[in-house]
């Protein structure tokens, strides 16, 4: 792997997990010697999380962490609707549907995960992760799937302002075993319509827990 790919997997995955929260500077010469890369490919790797959104060039502070607001989560959502209504609705017409018929299953029983005492509810969201990628093989579309992929990068981000509320994370639960239901009996409608709850659900629960 490149030096410049490297630092860029490195700097991306620290600021998705918020190990480089919003705000964080990035300074060329520290980074550098904690990735152990020249600065050049630092720079490379900087230039391409900027392309994302991840970070900004910011006068007299050098580049930094992107802040996340309720208008930018707004957007995110907007955006989010479009495209997820759409891939569920492919994926009941194109997908396999015993693949869907099996995360049914398993998120049925999510809420067995969630009543662990690991407070990243690490297993649940693989859970989830895997339903992702089961409705992007299936959508067979390959620009979609790289729109969502990239969407989900800030999504991971914004998750964190939900500060993993017991309560909420049950209802998801539920809200993604009826997505995945959907897709297994092929109604994209239902689908559709199912995403639509959940996508209004989590910006709800967002927007209340981080409204001062």
């Amino acid at each position: 792997m490149r030096a410049s790919d490297r630092a860029y997997a490195a700097l991306r995955g620290d600021i998705v997990e918020w190990r480089l929260p919003p705000g964080s500077v990035l300074a060329e010469v520290e980074q550098s010697e904690r990735l152990g890369v020249s600065r050049t490919p630092l720079r490379e790797a900087l230039a391409r999380l900027t392309a994302e959104g991840l970070t900004a060039a910011q006068r007299g502070r050098g580049v930094v962490v992107t802040d996340i607001s309720m208008d930018h989560v707004r957007e995110l959502f907007e955006l989010r609707a479009t495209l997820e209504c759409r891939a569920v609705e492919l994926a009941s017409v194109r997908g396999d549907r015993e693949v869907f018929r099996q995360l049914h299953r398993e998120l049925s029983g999510a809420p067995g995960l969630l009543t662990n005492a690991d407070p990243s509810r690490a297993a649940y969201y693989e859970l989830v992760g895997r339903l992702d990628a089961a409705i992007d093989a299936a959508i067979g579309n390959s620009y979609l799937a790289q729109a969502l992929k990239s969407l989900r990068v800030h999504l991971v981000r914004v998750r964190r302002l939900s500060q993993d509320n017991p309560g909420r994370l049950l209802e998801a639960a539920r809200e993604h075993a009826t997505i995945a239901h959907a897709i297994a009996r092929g109604n994209a409608a239902v689908a559709s319509a199912a995403t639509t709850v959940h996508l209004d659900n989590s910006l709800d629960h967002l927007l209340s827990t981080n409204t001062n």
